[in-house]
């Protein structure tokens, strides 16, 4: 093979030049990619590299047949600057195997046009030709993937920054703006914040779909900035209902700088998701009294003590009893009737414990404000904190239902 080569070796040079040439004119019409590999970087590029790929394999061969080591520097040198210039693997990893094909055909035809008595000397060298271009290609490839994993990191890290300026807010103004034009979002449009529950594994949230979702994770869990686009906020609870996470979701905004306060009211709603009847994404409108009892973990604990002491002194059977009850009734929405077929028991069993309740709380159920101090009061002993277990006078939580149409709200106070 090498004496073969140096006797043709400036008229394989002047054909291998050609033949790039040719390859980089009418490939990128029939040939994917060569044609991405044109679109992206241009059909000179095209060109150069090919005929340097085909030199670069004859001088391979040569070094091959005088048992030297095959030199791979440029190789490699080529991968790490494609994966930098964001050069699919598949096109470049294309192309060397389209020039691996082509420097045979080259070859052969310089042969035969110098001695074509010579071919059958060529077939004995096309495994080390074969080799010689899979080990250029290895090595580009390798140092291609390497490159690639030191770009993601960089961008992950780079994504992870911004979202954060994003969610903190506090930054300079325009900080925001700067922010969300690098991450490909609007200046105006129809934003939201998720936030999932720190207990749930990482990783399970979705990649993609609709709406976009960039997802940043932090040490209390994983915040989503949701791009919403024209979709309803309830294509959220949509997209995360089948992964069964417990979420909370901040309201509809309308520009970056708005998405640090959409996260602090992300993280009030998922202190407001119900955590005792499983999975649950909580939209913040749709939780509002329990995202105020949230809000003020100190005043909750003062109005639970205040309202519901002394049912929290029973013991633990009689209090639970009292507060599934209790709440019970309110999710009926005041109906003494339903709440005893959703309880399994009399309606009168129902407001003789509703009785006890307003005996020892000192509120009558008969009266809206008294009501609205209970249900806080309730939710403020249901509620419990991201990730946390339920507290311990917390009773269990029975499955939310609507009150069925027609149904009064009637106190189970005996009427005067």
């Amino acid at each position: 093979m090498e004496r073969i080569i140096g006797e043709i070796r400036e008229d394989l040079d002047r054909r291998l030049a050609v033949a790039a040439e040719r390859l980089a004119d009418r490939s990128p019409d029939g040939e994917p990619a060569c044609a991405v590999y044109v679109a992206l970087l241009g059909r000179a590029a095209l060109r150069e590299r090919v005929h340097h790929l085909l030199r670069q394999a004859v001088d391979g061969l040569l070094r091959e047949a005088r048992g030297l080591p095959l030199e791979l520097a440029e190789a490699r040198a080529d991968g790490e600057l494609r994966a930098r210039q964001g050069l699919p693997l598949d096109s470049l990893l294309r192309v060397h195997r389209l020039a691996g094909r082509l420097l045979w055909q080259v070859l052969t035809e310089a042969v035969a046009a110098h001695d074509r008595a010579a071919l059958p000397r060529l077939l004995p060298g096309a495994p080390a030709l074969w080799d010689v271009v899979d080990r250029m290609a290895d090595a580009t490839a390798e140092s291609y993937r390497r490159a690639d994993a030191v770009r993601g990191d960089r961008e992950r890290e780079l994504r992870g920054a911004l979202l954060d300026a994003l969610f903190d807010g506090g930054g300079p103004a325009g900080r925001s703006a700067e922010s969300a034009r690098r991450l490909g979002l609007p200046e105006r449009g129809r934003f939201a914040v998720v936030v999932l529950d720190s207990g749930d594994g990482a990783g399970t949230v979705p990649a993609g779909g609709a709406p976009r979702v960039l997802w940043r994770i932090r040490a209390d869990g994983e915040t989503g900035l949701v791009d919403l686009g024209r979709l309803p906020l309830a294509s959220v609870t949509g997209l995360l209902a089948p992964l069964g996470l417990r979420a909370g979701v901040s309201p509809v905004v309308e520009t970056p700088g708005e998405l640090a306060g959409a996260r602090r009211l992300a993280v009030l709603a998922l202190r407001a998701a119900p955590g005792a009847d499983g999975p649950h994404t909580a939209l913040l409108d749709e939780r509002l009294p329990a995202a105020l009892v949230a809000a003020e973990p100190e005043l909750a604990g003062r109005l639970r003590q205040v309202v519901l002491g002394p049912v929290l002194a029973l013991a633990p059977q009689d209090r639970g009893v009292l507060l599934t009850t209790l709440g019970t009734w309110l999710l009926c929405r005041g109906s003494t009737t339903y709440a005893a077929q959703r309880l399994y028991c009399h309606r009168n069993t129902v407001s003789n414990r509703l009785r006890r309740l307003e005996q020892l709380t000192g509120r009558s159920l008969a009266d809206p404000a008294h009501v609205v101090e209970l249900a806080l009061a309730h939710t403020a002993v249901t509620q419990r904190p991201a990730g946390s277990p339920p507290p311990p006078d917390a009773p269990p939580s029975p499955p939310a239902s609507r009150t069925p149409a027609g149904t009064a709200r009637r106190s189970p106070r005996p009427r005067a």
